[in-house]
């Protein structure tokens, strides 16, 4: 099934190309590691109040469909 992400652009004058949320300058990447640190979606809107809970579901999905199917090898 193909996902339409409607919040997530690509600008190469934004963030030298990055993924963003909606053109701003918060970078899908700083959503996710804001998450992986242990943040809420709550608590990143709080600290960026020009996003909203669903720019960082739309942010963690972009992430997880770039993500599939990839193998990286962990060092043990």
């Amino acid at each position: 099934m193909a996902q339409t992400f409607d919040r997530v652009t690509q600008n190469p004058d934004v963030l030298a190309g990055r993924a963003t949320i909606r053109g701003l300058r918060i970078s899908v990447a700083h959503i996710v590691n804001l998450v992986a640190n242990g943040m809420t979606p709550a608590q990143i809107v709080e600290e960026l109040p020009d996003l909203d809970e669903e720019d960082i579901r739309q942010a963690l999905v972009y992430a997880a469909a770039l993500a599939q199917d990839e193998l990286h090898h962990l060092s043990a």
